[in-house]
């Protein structure tokens, strides 16, 4: 493992953050640290988590409507966030990703607001298809826009050329475009209509001790238990592997009630 990504629920408001993102940094091996956040607090921490070692930072921002955001976030406030990302732009962290789970009927509305902050700022904004996960999902099954409509709606205003180079290995599952003219760049993750199985090399670490190999399947590997019965590092190594092994080929899901019923828990509880 040398990267690592901290997120949550919301790593921020835990107690001691920046100490415990100080001890995985100094972890030999640990090449690349970076945290997902929802920003609020993001303006007061940016110094501390500079200094402790994380140099890039994603956030999840799913509309750039005031009153929306404090709809969904029930009562959050969006120039919180926006002077978050101000912050960590003027502290050097590179790249600043933000995060859109594109909904139908509630943001579709605003793709083109996103896009356009790339068009002044180096920000990798980045549009992700909404997910089935968890019991709440039943309310979804409307809600979901294919990254493909995205783009369309994108090109139907500006020039959208590809990064090239071998940009995909650290960018993930993204594909990247810019737009022609743009400091940033515009990514699209597809986990619904063009899933990425094959090149995907992810283990999460729920906050509840568990491993999970793939996002869209409810099997972990528990590895809470043992570590607290003082299992040795070989048994651990063995479990990890076990994880990977059992990493499927590819998964099932799309948009209906059987995936539902795959995906048992929210992302809050999987952390994503």
């Amino acid at each position: 493992v040398a990267k690592v990504r901290i997120t949550g629920g919301e790593p921020l408001v835990r107690r001691g953050v920046v100490p415990f993102v100080a001890a995985l940094k100094s972890v030999p091996g640990i090449e690349d640290l970076s945290l997902t956040t929802n920003g609020v607090l993001l303006e007061r921490c940016a110094a501390d988590l500079f200094e402790a070692g994380v140099r890039r930072i994603n956030v999840s921002l799913d509309s750039l409507n005031p009153d929306k955001y404090l709809q969904i976030t029930r009562g959050g406030r969006l120039n919180d966030v926006l002077r978050g990302i101000a912050s960590v732009y003027a502290q050097g962290f590179s790249p600043i990703k933000i995060n859109v789970v594109a909904i139908n009927g509630f943001n579709d509305d605003e793709i083109l607001d996103f896009a356009r902050l790339t068009l002044d700022n180096p920000y990798q904004v980045r549009f992700i298809e909404l997910m089935p996960l968890g019991h709440p999902g039943r309310d979804n099954l409307g809600k979901y826009l294919a990254s493909e409509i995205i783009m369309r709606t994108i090109a139907g205003k500006y020039t959208l050329n590809p990064v090239n180079g071998e940009r995909e290995r650290t960018d993930g599952p993204a594909k990247m475009y810019r737009i022609a003219g743009g400091r940033g760049e515009i990514g699209f993750i597809s986990p619904v209509s063009h899933h990425f199985c094959h090149r995907c090399n992810r283990l999460r670490l729920t906050a509840d001790g568990n491993l999970r190999a793939c996002l869209l399947s409810d099997e972990e590997v528990d590895l809470k238990t043992p570590l607290r019965t003082g299992c040795t590092d070989n048994l651990l190594e063995t479990l990890i592997k076990e994880a990977i092994a059992g990493k499927p080929r590819k998964h099932e899901v799309q948009f209906d009630e059987q995936s539902l019923r795959k995906c048992v828990k929210n992302m809050s509880a999987i952390g994503g």
